[in-house]
């Protein structure tokens, strides 16, 4: 399996379950050096939908109780596994990636940080989850993404945001 993109690099690669497989091993790493619950941990993203092309970078949500009170032991135990934060700034989140080696330029994992059970990680998981039990929804989403990626890529997420009921 061929993890990782360089910065700006947009390639679509069919779906392996290896993404998944891979999930599960760095999902272990983290319980054993993060102090972190499991039920804190999801694997999201389209590497996360079953037959889905996809980038080949694999996206992790963890869920804390307050993304205002990540300490520095957190940062520090997140290092340890390979995981640095990066300077993207979004609201009521914090990015981390894991790279092919010390040059910093591929790119093959991220953690995306944010408080757990909030709307930004309902939203993430329902959207893995809709997608994953609505054929109709992903072949839409898989065609867009290889014809308008881009383009059309966040109206698209957005529109299944909003079937969320709860």
């Amino acid at each position: 399996m061929n993890l990782g993109l360089s910065k700006n690099e947009v390639k679509l690669m069919p779906y392996t379950s290896e993404w998944n497989t891979e999930f599960i091993r760095v999902k272990d790493e983290l319980l054993k050096h993060v102090d972190i619950k499991a039920n804190c941990i999801e694997h999201i993203g389209s590497t996360a939908i079953t037959d889905m092309v996809a980038k080949p970078i694999i996206d992790i949500l963890v869920g804390v109780d307050d993304i205002e009170k990540v300490d520095i032991p957190f940062m520090k135990a997140l290092q340890k596994v390979g995981f640095l934060r990066l300077k993207v700034e979004r609201p009521g989140e914090i990015e981390f990636a894991k790279f092919t080696d010390d040059t910093f330029e591929v790119k093959t994992h991220f953690i995306h940080l944010v408080d757990y059970d909030n709307e930004l990680w309902r939203n993430l998981v329902f959207f893995r989850d809709y997608l994953n039990t609505n054929e109709k929804a992903r072949e839409e989403y898989k065609r867009l993404k290889i014809t308008e990626y881009t383009n059309l890529k966040e109206p698209f997420v957005k529109s299944i945001f909003a079937k969320r009921t709860n």
